[in-house]
């Protein structure tokens, strides 16, 4: 199979030299308007050709994994039980004139929704939307700290200031400038064994990138605040093999100990909202005057300039606005949805091909360098992307691992990439959730 999206790869080929990687299986198996399949399959080569040069690994893509990756939760059982999916108070709503999509998941979003609009369940909240205009209930929400979304047209977007902030940037934007204090490194080999990752993220994207590293041998410690966990469901599925623990960066003791963290990590992953760590003297360009050698890698929903920067915003919300939503309407004129989080899950392997990028140039000159990716940009790529025309194959058949966890006999979706053309394991399950020691292993 051919390359399918090959300027997912440019800008990383700016970075270092990228082998090539076989890609077997069909291309085309989801359907609908948009080459989601081409998206995943290409993020997944982009990831796969990143890891293998940093590696030395003879690293492929299969489109049973890469179909199983992109669709995890579907096939994640937690002792026989399926992840809930979305809350009553998450999906579309009509409003006066239009359309809105919400994002309920966590449960501070979800009260934002119950006090602005006494909604304390899908019809309430739709009753209460009806008579609202969509722009004013997207206002409304996200200043009160919610996160939702009008339904826009791909043209209605494209012609706004938020999508022309996103518009001017590649997929992935690097920024690698040299300081000549660094001291060369000895190149890396062996996998990823021995490099410490900071992961500093939520939900899907990060941990998307985070689990890579961890399955190609990473040490990685995610670090979530108390006052906000991590859903469980959504924890079981994006945190095998690494290590999970509660720190308040507010506290001045919780936060010395991820400065030292900082101190010790080659890599910090990071995915709150531009400016949200910045204070803290966490955001990229604070942690790179820091240590030279440090690879960065940050991304967010809606870019890194503009007035939509800092808005909240989840992989179903990013779809409404950009214009997806509307173009898998259905045929009753209801907002669709893609038939998996596309944006998220390539979002996350572009962070861990950044990542791998990063760290292969680093091995060989000593200095570190940042990435940045955003929802929206990959949403952009989406859109831009002619539809494919292979014939319609059936839906591979995902790989599904089992493993024993703190939660019970676990079943999740393999690793999206072959190593030596074999299906890779979960370097370990997740843990119980939160009660790791704060400190890398190695």
């Amino acid at each position: 199979m051919d390359d399918p999206l090959p300027e997912l790869t440019a800008e990383l080929r700016t970075i270092t030299a990228l082998p090539e990687v076989p890609l077997n299986g069909p291309r085309r198996w989801w359907g609908g308007p948009l080459d989601v399949e081409g998206l995943a399959l290409a993020s997944v080569a982009a990831a796969a050709s990143a890891a293998a040069a940093v590696t030395g690994h003879r690293l492929g893509v299969r489109a049973d994994l890469v179909a199983g990756a992109f669709s995890s939760i579907r096939h994640t059982r937690i002792d026989g039980r399926k992840p809930e999916g979305f809350a009553p108070l998450s999906g579309f709503f009509p409003a006066s004139d239009g359309w809105l999509r919400t994002h309920a998941n966590y449960p501070h979003h979800a009260a934002v929704l119950e006090r602005l609009y006494g909604a304390t369940d899908a019809p309430s909240l739709a009753a209460a939307l009806a008579g609202v205009a969509a722009a004013d209930a997207e206002h409304d929400i996200d200043a009160a700290g919610g996160a939702a979304a009008r339904v826009r047209t791909a043209q209605d977007w494209r012609g706004s200031a938020p999508a022309r902030a996103v518009d001017g940037s590649g997929w992935i934007e690097f920024d690698v400038g040299e300081r000549a204090d660094a001291e060369p490194l000895v190149p890396t080999s062996g996998g990823l064994d021995g490099v410490r990752v900071l992961d500093l993220t939520r939900v899907i994207a990060g941990p998307t990138a985070t689990q890579l590293l961890a399955q190609l041998g990473a040490d990685v410690l995610r670090v979530d605040p108390p006052g906000l966990p991590e859903l469980v469901d959504m924890h079981v599925d994006r945190n095998a093999g690494k290590r999970t623990t509660l720190l308040d960066a507010r506290d001045l003791a919780h936060l010395a100990v991820i400065d030292d963290l900082v101190a010790r990590a080659d890599v910090v992953v990071t995915g709150y909202r531009p400016g949200a760590l910045a204070h803290l003297g966490l955001d990229a360009g604070a942690l790179r005057e820091r240590r030279a050698d440090l690879v960065v890698a940050e991304f967010s929903a809606w870019g890194f300039d503009g007035a939509w920067a800092g808005r909240r915003g989840f992989d179903s919300i990013v779809q409404a606005a950009t214009g997806i939503a509307d173009a898998y309407r259905h045929d009753d004129g209801t907002p669709g949805a893609l038939p998996v989080q596309a944006l998220d899950y390539a979002t996350g392997f572009g962070i861990a091909a950044a990542v791998c990028a990063l760290l292969h140039r680093r091995a060989h000159t000593g200095l570190g360098g940042s990435a940045r990716m955003s929802l929206a940009r990959t949403a952009h790529l989406l859109l831009d992307q002619p539809s494919a025309t292979d014939a319609l194959s059936p839906s591979p058949v995902p790989v599904i691992r089992r493993l024993d966890s703190p939660y019970g006999p676990l079943d999740l979706a393999a690793p999206a990439v072959t190593r030596d053309d074999a299906v890779m394991e979960h370097t370990a399950a997740p843990d119980d959730y939160g009660t790791a020691e704060p400190r890398f292993l190695s």
